[in-house]
């Protein structure tokens, strides 16, 4: 869970950390090293809303089973009804509307697994987003309190002196947030649906003159 929460989201991010701009040269990069990912999974508000995303994965799981269970044991019994007919034989229209009725049920659970998987997904990012909110700019004061200009993800590092790494400091000030983090990320919003085009006016059309009778 860890690695998945945060992974993709957090590796390979550096931080930069405003300072006075010179016309003239550029400051020697001062690192500051900080391990977000573990910031992000032991906080004690970040781990409280891990702990809700994987209750939600669990109560997925137990739906997946419940809608799967008869499913499989219809199919089974689907599969035995058409094994019994004859050779060069076809199924009854009892068994047709049996088949098709499995073929809906199934397309529903499928409906509605995809949906909580899709909803899920969403909460899980919502959840990184607003860590990384809540994080980032701490990361940047602890940084800045250091003596540092740069601030860098562990991830992208491949040795740093221990006495660079700043993670137990943000996770610090990281704890002292009692705001919890929510779990339920915002519906998105469907694009509206386009105005209809009023009808176009026919052109106006000349009256057709009668023709003059032959004599």
């Amino acid at each position: 869970m860890n690695k998945y929460l945060l992974g993709s989201a957090l590796a390979g991010l550096a931080l930069t950390i405003p300072t006075a701009v010179s016309a003239q040269a550029i400051p020697g990069a001062i690192v500051a090293v900080v391990d977000r990912d573990r910031v992000a999974t032991s906080c004690t508000q970040c781990a409280a809303a891990a702990a809700q995303i994987q209750t939600q994965i669990q109560q997925y799981q137990a739906r997946e089973a419940q809608l799967s269970a008869p499913l499989q044991t219809e199919s089974q019994a689907i599969q035995a009804a058409i094994n019994a007919i004859p050779a060069g034989g076809q199924p009854d229209a009892a068994l047709r509307t049996r088949i098709q009725t499995f073929q809906s049920n199934q397309q529903a659970a499928e409906r509605e697994l995809s949906q909580r998987q899709e909803t899920i997904g969403r909460n899980r990012q919502y959840l990184v987003q607003q860590i990384v909110q809540r994080m980032d700019p701490l990361v940047g004061q602890v940084t800045r309190e250091r003596g540092a200009n740069l601030a860098v993800d562990v991830a992208s590092t491949i040795a740093h002196n221990p006495a660079l790494d700043v993670t137990d400091a943000v996770l610090a000030l990281m704890n002292q947030n009692a705001a919890p983090f929510s779990v339920t990320a915002p519906v998105p919003t469907q694009p509206a649906a386009a105005a209809p085009r009023p009808a176009a006016t026919p052109p106006a059309t000349t009256p057709t003159r009668p023709r003059p009778q032959g004599r």
